[in-house]
């Protein structure tokens, strides 16, 4: 299955109005009815079983010149293996124009035995703009060791660089090895670009890091969700 969902948020002088909110199974957007605020608040949801094996989806978001978005999940995401093995593929595209702001907020995914996905996250963003996104992985249900996934984050600043990192998951010796994930089954990454400079900081298995180019990336491991997100 192919789906390409398009999400446009524009300023038009006292609010944040949607232009454009395009859904594609199984990639389904929900505007919340009555807000009154200047953020725009828009709902992700799976509207099919998704990703399975050999799909390719990809959401496309743009919050124009001043704009304030916020997109978030309502359920988690279960990456399922395909009938014959096939991989799939999910990616994020986002533009933050100047001054705009956005929060992108989805709910975990969760990679479930003999998955093959990969994850693509790649955010150009005006250097006056603010962007928070959090990415929670689980790795495998309850009882289930994980198939196999790789993600990809590319985020810039004013066209500067600000984080690129790759991470792949699913071999059961590099997993259970301090040097990755030291046996955890939840990790969590948070990016906060445009925000109030903070300072470095750890905890048990938790980690804060400034960016050279600005913004904060603070991550995570646990043996559960809940646990995991205590740092936030």
């Amino acid at each position: 299955m192919k789906a390409h969902a398009r999400l446009t948020a524009c300023f038009d002088g006292s609010r944040t109005v949607l232009r454009e909110l395009r859904s594609m199974a199984p990639l389904t957007l929900f505007p919340r009815r009555g807000g009154r605020g200047p953020t725009a608040v828009v709902h992700l949801v799976n509207s099919a079983t998704s990703p399975l094996g050999g799909d390719d989806l990809l959401l496309s978001v743009h919050v124009g010149p001043g704009a304030s978005l916020r997109l978030s999940g309502v359920a988690a995401t279960l990456a399922l293996p395909g009938l014959h093995g096939e991989g799939s593929l999910s990616t994020v595209d986002i533009v933050v124009a100047e001054g705009g702001s956005l929060e992108y907020l989805p709910e975990p995914t969760v990679i479930t035995a003999r998955a093959r996905h990969t994850a693509v996250f790649r955010a150009a963003v005006a250097s006056d703009a603010y962007l928070h996104t959090r990415e929670v992985l689980v790795l495998g249900r309850a009882g289930e060791s994980p198939g196999s996934l790789t993600t990809s984050l590319s985020v810039t600043r004013g066209a500067v660089p600000v984080l690129r990192q790759t991470l792949s998951i699913g071999d059961s010796t590099l997993d259970t090895s301090l040097a990755v994930l030291a046996g955890r089954r939840v990790l969590v990454s948070d990016l906060v670009v445009g925000g109030p400079e903070l300072p470095a900081a750890s905890g048990e298995w938790w980690s804060r890091s400034p960016l050279a180019a600005g913004g904060t990336l603070t991550t995570s491991l646990a043996p559960d969700a809940v646990t995991a997100l205590k740092p936030f």
